[in-house]
């Protein structure tokens, strides 16, 4: 038997590259990973590029130090649909004029925090940004594995209520 020979990107040789590049890594097989965890995120309807677009401006949209790109990704995962090709070809690309005026190479590539929100905040009357941004409410809240990081401990009901479970232990007002 001879020695088979890999084309391909390992599992181990994409983890590597991610956490050596320190962001999130479009690797260009149809996956992004990130640093901050070993997980991927499988495209297969829009371009690595647009994924990544999508994830960064979630990220702008709602800052959250605490939670993890992975959870960003389930709130945007949905964009990577037939359906929605062409707000994000449309919307990716609006992102990503606009950063190159200021003189980037597109959205992701801009480094302040503060530029990328003034490039949305130009966009935020557009049907892209107004579709993506209400889509994050519940595509990034509603994560049960979400809640614990915002102190919140889910629906009551089942456990006799709000009123008997702390309703009243404010100490601060």
């Amino acid at each position: 038997m001879g020695k088979i020979e890999r084309t391909g990107l390992t599992r181990r040789a994409l983890l590597a590259r991610t956490v050596a590049a320190g962001a999130l890594a479009v690797t260009g097989a149809g996956f992004i990973a990130a640093p901050d965890a070993a997980w991927a995120l499988e495209v297969s309807v829009i371009s690595e590029h647009q994924m990544a677009t999508l994830l960064q401006m979630a990220r702008d949209i709602y800052p959250h130090d605490k939670v993890g790109d992975r959870f960003y990704a389930v709130a945007v995962k949905g964009y990577d649909a037939e359906d929605k090709k062409a707000l994000v070809d449309e919307g990716v690309a609006a992102l990503d004029a606009a950063a190159q005026a200021a003189g980037h190479a597109d959205y992701v590539s801009v480094g302040w925090e503060e530029d990328r929100v003034a490039i949305l905040q130009g966009m935020e009357d557009t049907a892209f940004f107004q579709t993506v941004r209400g889509g994050l409410v519940t595509g990034l809240y509603n994560q049960k594995e979400v809640w614990p990081i915002f102190g919140y401990e889910g629906e009551s009901f089942s456990k006799g209520g709000y009123i008997d479970r702390g309703f009243d232990d404010i100490d601060w007002l």
